[in-house]
């Protein structure tokens, strides 16, 4: 196969490229060069393994741990950035009021600005708990990631059989619905309303982010996008929407989407979700 990350080769102990041609053993998960390729019978065979010692059998290494992706903690940039200025505000107050300030902070409240990275974070965390709950071979996760040459961050990722999911967690109050205006005479206009807000920015957010997942992954697997509403008024029968490929809904129903049968091989998840978890380190 084409090598996707750059690696070592188990054999000799020669560096193999990014991209190259070599072999991929799925069982040790190691890579060998072309040139080592051996028949199954011959690498599994105790006879063989027995044989007398050659410089190969000694420049072997021995067994490998298997490295580790660390998934990332859900919500963690936004609660950073929450304590960041909540830490400033109280420093700027006590200095400006020495005698009193503490008192001055206990009557007043934090700037609309702060407390919603406070909310955000709540709604990251919330979810990321229940995303947890799922992971498993077919249900790999990664939280809070960092995009290329931007400040923004993606939520959450799930790798999942049927498919790779960049969600967006959202903890707004009100019932989400789906506007649509013209589509006859006047252009087709679809808007996303959370109670009387329009939200529709928010289905621009999650687009950008999964042409992001989208350019690291090429044509791997397909990529859908999901705006997720931990707390929003849904109704009994129905309610989740689709607008330009982005799918609203409430967690439990997003539960069951990620559980569902697909075409990606346990392999295939780990590979995927090893290369999204190097192309989006954690924020």
């Amino acid at each position: 196969m084409r090598l996707r990350y750059a690696g070592t080769c188990r054999v000799c102990g020669v560096g193999i490229p990014q991209r190259t041609e070599a072999v991929y053993e799925r069982q040790t998960k190691r890579v060998r060069c072309l040139s080592h390729e051996m028949s199954p019978s011959l690498e599994s065979s105790p006879e063989t393994n027995r044989g007398p010692v050659t410089l190969e059998r000694v420049m072997e290494p021995g067994p490998v741990a298997i490295e580790v992706v660390e998934p990332g903690t859900a919500g963690a940039s936004a609660r950073r950035e929450f304590e960041r200025r909540k830490a400033k505000r109280e420093q700027r107050i006590r200095t400006q009021h020495p005698r009193l300030g503490g008192f001055l902070l206990a009557i007043s409240e934090q700037r609309q600005s702060t407390t919603a990275w406070d909310t955000g974070a709540v709604g990251e965390e919330r979810l990321g708990r229940g995303l947890d709950r799922l992971a498993c071979e077919t249900i790999r996760l990664l939280h809070d990631r960092r995009t290329p040459r931007s400040r923004a961050n993606i939520d959450h990722i799930a790798v999942t059989a049927n498919g790779v999911y960049v969600i967006d967690a959202k903890k707004y109050r009100g019932r989400p619905q789906l506007k649509i205006e013209g589509g006859i005479l006047r252009p087709r206009v679809e808007r996303l309303l959370v109670g009387s807000r329009d939200c529709t920015r928010l289905v621009d957010g999650v687009l950008k982010q999964v042409d992001v997942v989208r350019t690291a992954l090429g044509d791997d697997a397909p990529v859908r996008g999901v705006l997720c509403f931990v707390e929003a008024d849904w109704p009994l029968i129905g309610g989740s929407f689709t607008t330009r490929d982005v799918h609203a809904l409430w967690p439990k129903k997003l539960y069951l989407q990620l559980q569902l049968e697909g075409a990606l091989s346990s392999e295939a998840i780990d590979d995927i979700h090893r290369c999204l978890a190097k192309e989006l380190p954690a924020a």
